[in-house]
C-alpha cells in the first residue's frame, strides 16, 4: 500500500484485498485539514479545498436541491461512498444520493445511490478527478457527474453512464449556465465560480 499525501508517498504495509484497505482507512490518523480516499489500490491523502471551494459547493448544493429525484438528498458533508467492484472509495465534494443509504451506522456508504457527484479539482487531486473517479462514476452507473475545474475555469456536465465511462458530456467556461440533464433537468449558473 502507498499512502500520499499532496502526491509524496511513504511505504506501509501490503493489504490482502479491499476490505482490508477500508479497515486501514478507518483506522488511518489523517492530519486536520486533509482528508483520505481509495484509488487504484492505495490510501491517497490530500488536503481538504480552498476556503471559496465551500462557496462553490454551497451554490451547487442550494440550485440542485429543488430539483432532487424524490427519496433524494444532495450535501457536501464529508462521506465515503464505497464502489467493491473497482476496489475504489471516494468522498465527492457534492454528492446526491438516495436518503435510505444514508440510514446506516457504517461511515462506508453505498456508491450505487448517488444520483450526482461533483468534484472541485486543484492540483493535487485534478488527475484523479478527470480520470479515475469519472471512470469508477460512470461504471457504477452514476447518472450525472459534475466537474468543476477549478485551475481551468470551466465545468463539465458528464452523464449517460456506461461499463466504457460517459457518454455525453459538455464543457462550458464559468459564468454560464450549464444544463444538468435528467433526473435533474435544470440549469447551474455557474456565476460566482471563479476564485476571488
Amino acid at each position: 500500500m502507498t499512502v500520499m499525501a499532496e502526491r509524496p508517498t511513504m511505504s506501509g504495509t501490503e493489504y490482502q484485498g479491499f476490505e482490508e484497505l477500508l479497515v486501514a482507512l478507518d483506522e488511518l490518523a489523517v492530519p486536520d485539514g486533509y482528508r483520505a480516499e481509495i484509488m487504484r489500490g492505495s490510501i491517497v491523502v490530500s488536503p481538504w479545498s480552498r476556503g471559496y471551494y465551500t462557496l462553490v459547493m454551497r451554490l451547487v448544493c442550494e440550485q440542485l436541491e429543488p430539483h432532487l429525484p424524490d427519496g433524494h438528498v444532495i450535501d457536501r458533508a464529508p462521506s465515503l461512498f464505497v464502489f467493491p467492484g473497482v476496489e475504489r472509495a471516494f468522498g465527492p465534494d457534492v454528492y446526491a444520493a438516495e436518503a435510505t443509504a444514508l440510514a446506516t451506522v457504517s461511515n462506508h456508504l453505498d456508491g450505487e445511490a448517488l444520483s450526482f457527484v461533483a468534484e472541485l479539482t486543484s492540483f493535487s487531486t485534478r488527475h484523479d478527478d478527470l480520470t479515475d473517479k469519472v471512470e469508477t462514476y460512470a461504471k457504477a452507473g452514476v447518472p450525472v457527474y459534475l466537474l468543476l475545474d477549478m485551475q481551468e475555469e470551466q465545468a463539465t456536465v458528464l452523464w449517460t453512464p456506461s461499463a466504457k465511462g460517459y457518454e455525453s458530456r459538455l464543457t462550458m467556461p464559468f459564468g454560464e449556465k450549464l444544463p444538468i440533464p435528467a433526473p435533474f433537468d435544470c440549469l447551474l449558473d455557474t456565476a460566482g465560480f471563479k476564485a476571488p
